[in-house]
């Protein structure tokens, strides 16, 4: 920790006399520290309600997907781009989407180039990642979250918001593989590719965080027509036959 004892304006006496903010203005800047400021505050706002008890006819939920440079967030991968579309009940609202490119902070490696799309050209170039989640969390406010395999998505996301401002992830998150694994438990595989096959779903596009998170919302909005079918109604029911499972 810097100590200016010329000026008396050392990082503990900032942090005495004006709080967390303007010691990590001194820190790291003012830009930075207002975004992590902003996005913890963010974060705190959206903290999950109560939706056990909302119909999945009218939930109001987010289908999102990333694509990373690997599988361990911990070890130095990281988020390379972020897709998101926002659907209602069973209603996908295929023009209320979000997408960005986010800057790693390190080379794509070439098998995921190529999966991706996304060159390391590309990725060095997009905005930060703190300025990505920002808008991406602005875009979801208090709506569930939903993933296929969400699992990955999760630890990047917890990851992700950790390192870049100390907040915590608050939004529940659904997994239609574990809803397919419920819905279809004789099925020899449960990934998007067999799911979109089952339900008629053209793969498009596949491995981009956007055409992924349109393919996986119209996988939801199937498998909530299924669910009426086994006298699913709502979230509490959904959660309570899945852990029986």
């Amino acid at each position: 920790m810097r100590d200016d004892r010329g000026s008396g304006r050392s990082m503990w006496n900032l942090y005495r006399e004006g709080g967390v903010a303007p010691a990590l203005a001194s820190l790291i800047g003012n830009k930075r520290a207002e975004q992590m400021a902003w996005l913890r505050r963010l974060m705190k706002e959206q903290r999950r309600q109560a939706e056990t008890d909302v119909p999945i006819d009218e939930l109001e939920a987010v289908v999102f997907d990333l694509e990373t440079t690997g599988f361990n967030p911990t070890g130095g991968d990281a988020i390379i781009s972020v897709g998101a579309v926002a659907v209602k009940g069973t209603e996908v609202l295929e023009r209320e989407t979000f997408y960005s490119l986010a800057n790693p902070k390190r080379p794509v490696p070439p098998d995921v180039e190529r999966l991706t799309g996304i060159t390391t050209d590309e990725a060095l170039a997009a905005p930060d990642l703190i300025d990505v989640l920002g808008r991406f969390f602005a875009f979801v406010g208090r709506r569930v979250l939903i993933a296929h395999g969400a699992g990955h998505d999760k630890r990047f996301l917890r990851e992700a918001l950790w390192k870049t401002s100390r907040a915590q992830l608050s939004h529940r998150v659904l997994d239609t593989m574990m809803v397919a694994k419920w819905l279809h438990p004789d099925l020899h595989g449960h990934d998007l590719d067999t799911l979109l096959g089952l339900y008629g779903i053209p793969a498009e596009n596949r491995h981009h965080a956007l055409a992924d998170s349109r393919m996986t919302a119209r996988l939801w909005a199937g498998m909530a027509g299924r669910m009426r079918e086994r006298r699913v109604y709502t979230l509490g029911d959904l959660y309570m036959y899945l852990s029986r499972g």
